[in-house]
């Protein structure tokens, strides 16, 4: 399906429908072709026709793909409108930890730190532009509030801080390639996974609860997180435009947290408090994902394996 959706691209728009086909909806097909379909609502492609986008037979084509990736995500999660709850799991840092994070701080090697830059290049390339979709369905304090810390993300209105250039600045203090999405064939599905939850949570306007309950989760557990790769890449000896990146995050993401739990979520179910159950679905959804390509990083590098699918391309890019 993903090889249909990428030589289809290559023509003129209005052509025959993709035939849709089953697949797994976290496998290499689906996500590849999600993600393909979705970045056309971004930057798009060289040398592909504009019309994309819109066209009747994407659009039906991507709505079914969606279809078999939210009713895996739904079916894969507790549910349920307890959000007290939840926040406050989100909260609670466990010690020991054992998370990637963790790993990489106390026992992880260069090529290790390496491979993750390049699973994060494929969210971070794209950091904060899906949740600006959620912008104009919101309202009031919620809306300002959002807005607030989307400018931060984006620099404050400097194009040198925006967390996208911060991130191209850490590939290249590591020696790796800064171009927008280089990585993406090297890395598998499951960190692709996560940035299509992202995009759609955010192009969809039924969704707006879940990509709120999405952003408050990545803002609350970024900081502790940051602060142990800044560590890890200390003991590497690392350039620091890669400790860069992930030290902004500690102090910015520590205010965004609460701007996000009390001013974001609090004024947004006061307004329509029957979203509750969609914002604990959405940080459901984004600690399973982080867990499935947690577990894939960590199984991998604990059985002495590469995480990447690529790791011959990846040796070549490395060596120029």
């Amino acid at each position: 399906m993903s090889e249909q959706v990428v030589a289809t691209l290559n023509g003129e728009p209005g052509g025959r429908a993709i035939e849709f086909t089953d697949a797994d909806p976290y496998g290499e097909d689906l996500t590849i072709a999600l993600h393909t379909l979705y970045e056309l609502h971004y930057g798009g492609f060289d040398g592909v026709h504009p019309g994309w986008e819109w066209d009747p037979e994407l659009l039906r084509l991507r709505a079914r793909v969606e279809d078999v990736f939210l009713s895996r995500l739904r079916s894969d999660v507790d549910g349920g409108d307890d959000l007290d709850t939840v926040l406050g799991d989100l909260l609670v840092e466990h010690v020991p930890g054992s998370g990637v994070s963790h790993h990489l701080r106390d026992d992880g090697t260069w090529d290790q730190m390496c491979e993750y830059f390049a699973h994060r290049s494929v969210y971070h390339h794209k950091e904060a532009d899906p949740h600006a979709w959620v912008i104009p369905r919101l309202r009031g304090r919620a809306k300002a509030a959002l807005v607030a810390v989307e400018f931060d993300e984006f620099g404050g209105g400097r194009a040198d801080r925006m967390h996208s250039r911060l991130y191209a600045d850490l590939l290249e203090g590591a020696g790796m390639s800064s171009d927008y999405l280089h990585y993406l064939d090297d890395v598998p599905a499951p960190a692709i996974a996560i940035v299509n939850m992202m995009s759609l949570f955010g192009l969809h306007r039924s969704l707006r609860g879940a990509l709120v309950g999405h952003f408050a989760a990545a803002e609350i557990t970024t900081a502790p997180s940051a602060r142990r790769m800044a560590q890890a890449l200390e003991r590497l000896g690392a350039d620091p435009r890669c400790a860069e990146f992930f030290t902004e995050h500690i102090e910015a993401d520590a205010v965004h947290e609460q701007i996000m739990r009390n001013d974001v979520i609090g004024s947004l179910l006061e307004q329509e408090p029957s979203l509750r159950a969609d914002v604990v679905f959405g940080i459901q959804a984004t600690e399973h994902l982080e867990s499935r390509l947690a577990a894939h990083l960590l199984s991998s590098w604990e059985s002495g394996e590469s995480s990447l699918r690529t790791r011959l391309r990846w040796l070549v890019s490395q060596n120029g």
